[in-house]
């Protein structure tokens, strides 16, 4: 792609390109906080201007969500209620801010709250009207639904430990919450040309997943001193590439910074004539690490940095915290598995009791869709671990149960072309009674459509929604098949089982059989996804008939 072809604003293309770029021209996404408490919210769904419902909206966290039953375009899809995402750095609650979250879910959400793999909680049945006085209740407690979607910064990730971790180098903490101290709601930085993702970790396990984000973090020591590696033009999606290392060493002082350079960076030189190359990882793909590096620190930084060394390899298995484990205080905290990322308003109020009746109050939200309490005295652990089962939050879960995550899915998003979270829930029961003695880690993830919100392409199994030819030739629910994505030691997306697309009625056969043939012909201690890069194409398939090696 050539330089003028993308319309980079540093090189003089300022003239909107397309109908997303001349809606930010028009108005910031940030003024329609404004309209929404003013007019929208008093006169209603059908008083609201299209370019703030299906673009500005975006930047306080609301999207329409699906209509039951609909078909069609995605405008032909649109319900009058909305999804709200709500934006909360690191992952980080008090169990006063957890209450007032499960309240706003049960006030005005018929109950639903979803935690996502970006730390955030989403509810849905959002009515227009109530968004003001949902804004105050989360706005009382210190939390928002700011930038939480649109073109602009996203919830800044880390690692849900980040302060109590036993091995972590360095409490992030301060950092991610410089960064949204200085940067939220800053005009600068709030029309990008696409979303930028940010994770900012201490972690000894880099569960803030650096490979796969816009700008990353990463704790390393280097002469001494403990700072971060920093990583560029990691993304998921349609066309997922792993983040590159600048090779450069960020000092904690520095880190807010550098933030801002790089930001700056992809809102002047990122490509915005096509939203498909919008993203920061094709700008780092046409220019390289070195040239990116130059860019930063002559037109953006205050000084340059210095060579660093690289991270240690993540481990093989990410961490998802689930268990109970001991902290750095000699304390523990508590994980525990929702199902497939679902819960309740009802559920959280509880969870955030438990907190204070167990621990100090403190809860986090991970990267893999779980809970964790924090500052569990260990004679306290296993009552804990009884009252959350009690609401069926896992945290001594099965390995399948521990490895699943589920992205929104048709029930709420116009985009996906199948039910996901019912459907992972029920996969993962079903599995479970197949499967009894199964002790071998395995990932699945289940998405409903290619953007990849539950990183279908890192997973042992990856379950792409797809509408596949059912039993009489029509079209009914199903899934493309990926296998064998990680991170960690030699990272890589999951390979796509060619001529397999499985409908969601056999779902269970399909993946008890690809279980059954993976435990039978694995090498000794061979993880899934090192036996999927070397499995032969007939062991993918749908198997009939008995297994054998």
């Amino acid at each position: 792609m050539s330089r003028r072809a993308g319309g980079q604003w540093a090189l003089g293309y300022r003239e909107p390109l397309n109908g997303n770029e001349r809606m930010k021209r028009d108005d910031d996404g940030l003024n329609v906080r404004e309209r929404i408490i003013s007019k929208y919210s008093k006169e209603g769904f059908d008083s609201i201007w299209p370019d703030d419902l299906r673009g500005r909206f975006r930047w306080w966290g609301l999207y329409t969500q699906r209509r039951a039953g609909a078909e069609g375009d995605v405008e032909d899809l649109e319900d009058s209620h909305f999804m709200l995402r709500v934006r909360i750095p690191g992952g980080r609650l008090e169990a006063g801010q957890l209450r007032a979250v499960g309240r706003v879910a049960q006030r005005y959400g018929r109950d639903f709250a979803d935690v996502t793999d970006r730390q955030n909680v989403q509810f849905h049945w959002i009515r227009i009207e109530d968004v003001p006085a949902i804004w105050e209740e989360l706005e009382a407690v210190g939390l928002n639904s700011a930038q939480a979607c649109g073109d602009v910064p996203r919830n800044v990730i880390g690692c849900a430990l980040a302060g109590v971790a036993a091995d972590e180098l360095i409490d992030a903490t301060s950092y991610i919450e410089e960064i949204e101290r200085r940067f939220l709601l800053d005009p600068q930085f709030s029309n990008l040309p696409r979303k930028f993702k940010t994770s900012v970790s201490g972690c000894a396990h880099h569960c803030g997943q650096h490979e796969i984000n816009d700008i990353s973090f990463v704790a390393v020591e280097h002469g001494g001193r403990v700072g971060f590696d920093l990583w560029v033009g990691g993304g998921l999606g349609p066309a997922p590439r792993l983040a590159q290392r600048l090779g450069a060493f960020v000092p904690p002082e520095r880190v807010a910074e550098v933030w801002g350079g790089v930001c700056g960076v992809f809102r002047d030189y990122g490509y915005r004539r096509s939203r498909n190359y919008a993203r920061l990882k094709f700008l780092i793909g046409d220019w390289g690490p070195e040239r990116f590096r130059e860019v930063l620190e002559r037109e953006y930084l205050t000084a340059p940095l210095e060579d660093g060394p690289a991270p240690a390899p993540s481990p093989a298995a990410q961490n998802d915290h689930v268990g109970v484990v001991p902290q750095a205080d000699g304390r523990v905290y508590v994980g525990a598995a929702p199902r497939a990322g679902r819960t309740s308003g009802s559920e959280l109020v509880r969870v955030a009791d438990l907190a204070d009746r167990f621990g100090s109050g403190r809860v986090r939200l991970t990267t893999q869709q779980k809970l964790v309490v924090l500052d569990v005295e260990p004679d306290r652990a296993d009552a804990l671990v009884a009252a959350l089962e009690q609401m069926d939050l896992q945290a001594r879960p099965s390995l399948l149960r521990r490895g699943t995550m589920a992205c929104t899915g048709s029930e709420f998003c116009k985009l996906a072309v199948v039910e996901t979270k019912n459907r992972a829930d029920a996969l993962v029961r079903e599995l479970e009674r197949r499967l009894p003695d199964l002790e071998e880690p395995i990932r699945i993830n289940m998405n409903g459509c290619p953007n990849s919100c539950a990183r279908f392409q890192l997973a042992d199994i990856g379950l792409l929604g797809s509408r596949v030819p059912g039993a009489d030739g029509e079209r009914v629910e199903g899934f493309q098949v990926h296998l064998g994505g990680h991170l960690g030691p030699d990272p890589s997306f999951a390979r796509r089982v060619k001529g397999v697309r499985v409908a969601s009625a056999e779902l269970e056969d399909y993946l008890e059989g690809l279980l059954r043939r993976f435990l039978e012909t694995r090498a000794e201690d061979e993880p899934f996804h090192a036996w999927a890069a070397r499995a032969e194409d007939q062991w993918l398939q749908p198997q009939v008939g008995a297994l054998s090696a």
